[in-house]
């Protein structure tokens, strides 16, 4: 059973050493007439050239968090409160990365959370209470600090700067196992909706990683800190060759605004963003499956004093691309505020381009649930029924001055139930044209031609998304 588990790792690395160092392997033309040719004993050497310098500066955390389980309900007494077991201590083990010489660690936030006690280890074998200083759950950073000085530290490298394919190391002490280090390369920058936290921009990693490894150091082979060992992929709960490390830079911007202000400011775009697919990009007329589509503006926030509209295509940031509405809120976020930025977008299938000044993000708003009616529209949107939304149901919403006619009800495999469309949501347009009420919606709705896609712009619970049905 053990060969079955852990053949396929080892074949993974001779093939990674095999493809780098074969003289038979070549790494294309171009490559090959500029890269110099790499012994196995000068990249083995590094390797551990690295690995001896950057071990020490990683520790082993233990955390104690206290839990309270209510007992089962059948076995209370008939009257009276539920009774409740004692509090019962549970512990954790992680990784942090020393950063400083004076004792702050840089670790995960799911390492130290609702920590009542936090224990360091370090490489030396030494030991230190430690205090948790500050957290951010929505990047999974914290900072953790002890009372030591002198300690060897790890230097921050630019994440910016990596690349698929990269070499890159990881440290911590997975299942325990204190001090391991792990090789393999970059597999993947940029990855995002992962589910892990509010802002991912992950580094994807095959370097093997495991329970115990979060809040360690991954880094380059020049033994430079370029993330956090956050999570893994896997079905088993053990290494599979996918993990993902929060990025260096944006770990040390948390931690900068951690130790100075006790939180995480961050630029703040005011507006929602939608993600682009093929038939979006169609009908918003498009180069391509990318960019970042405005589908709601906040008053008097960045986006709408930068004179951003609705049905806006973000495609690059000063420059840079914009995949994603993840990449959009990632660069807007790590910018300082009151720092002015270049917009590229496509407005109505034109180029243009805008300036942004970012503004510091507000408080989350709160997303309210709206109730339903009753009617029915004509062709092309057969099986969807909608009513008049009315001012007292806007006022019982929150919806303010927001208009548009509520949908009550979409039959079931309907082109529309099959699109996403359902009962309770807000339709504000039909093919970029506003339907403020049921007569704008009909006169919208009825010339419609029965083959082509209608683009709707809906409002559901608080939050503009929009929606292409397509004909059949």
């Amino acid at each position: 059973m053990r060969r079955q588990i852990f053949l396929p790792i080892v074949m993974s690395v001779i093939g990674i050493f095999y493809a780098a160092f074969d003289p038979s392997v070549g790494l294309g033309t171009e490559n090959a007439a500029s890269t110099p040719a790499i012994g196995h004993l000068d990249l083995q050497a590094q390797i551990k050239a690295t690995a001896s310098k950057v071990i020490s500066g990683v520790v082993n955390i233990s955390s104690t968090v206290l839990v309270r389980d209510q007992a089962p309900f059948d076995e209370g007494p008939l009257f009276g409160t539920l009774p409740q077991t004692p509090p019962q201590r549970q512990y954790g083990q992680g990784s942090g990365v020393i950063v400083t010489a004076d004792g702050y660690i840089v670790t995960n936030n799911h390492v130290v959370a609702d920590a009542l006690e936090v224990e360091v280890l370090l490489a030396d074998r030494r030991q230190y209470k430690g205090r948790v200083i500050a957290t951010d759950p929505k990047t999974d950073v914290a900072i953790v600090k002890i009372d030591a000085t002198g300690l060897p530290t790890i230097p921050w490298g630019d994440s910016s700067r990596l690349g698929v394919g990269d070499f890159v190391l990881a440290i911590g002490n997975p299942l325990g196992l204190n001090q391991t280090v792990t090789f393999g390369i970059v597999s993947a920058v940029g990855r995002a909706d992962v589910g892990i936290a509010d802002y991912e921009d992950f580094i994807q990693t095959d370097a093997p990683i495991n329970p115990g490894n979060s809040g360690g150091a991954l880094v380059n082979i020049k033994g430079e800190l370029i993330g956090i060992n956050t999570a893994i992929a896997s079905p088993t709960g053990g290494s599979i060759g996918v993990g993902f490390a929060v990025p260096s830079n944006m770990a040390r911007t948390a931690m900068q605004s951690l130790l100075k202000t006790g939180r995480v400011v961050r630029g703040f775009l005011g507006a929602s963003t939608q993600d682009v697919n093929s038939l979006l990009a169609k009908l918003f007329r498009l180069p391509d499956v990318k960019g970042a589509i405005i589908t709601d503006l906040m008053p008097k926030g960045s986006a709408e004093r930068a004179g951003l509209r609705r049905g806006d295509v973000v495609v690059r940031f000063d420059g840079k691309e914009i995949v994603d509405p993840g990449r959009l809120q990632n660069l807007i976020g790590g910018s300082s505020i009151g720092s002015k930025h270049r917009l590229d977008v496509i407005r109505e299938g034109k180029p243009e381009q805008v300036e942004l000044m970012v503004q510091e993000a507000p408080l989350e708003r709160i997303k309210r649930t709206p109730p339903t009616h009753v009617e029915t529209p004509s062709h092309p949107l057969n099986g969807v029924l909608v009513d008049e939304l009315k001012p007292a149901t806007a006022r019982q919403l929150g919806l303010g001055t927001i208009s548009g006619v509520m949908v009550t009800g979409v039959e079931e495999s309907s082109m529309a139930e099959s699109a996403g469309l359902m009962q309770g949501d807000l339709i504000v347009e039909v093919n970029r044209q506003p339907t403020p009420n049921l007569a704008a919606f009909q006169r919208v709705v009825e010339p419609l031609k029965s083959r082509e896609p209608i683009l709707l712009l809906i409002n559901r619970q608080g939050t503009f998304v929009y929606m292409p049905v397509e004909a059949e």
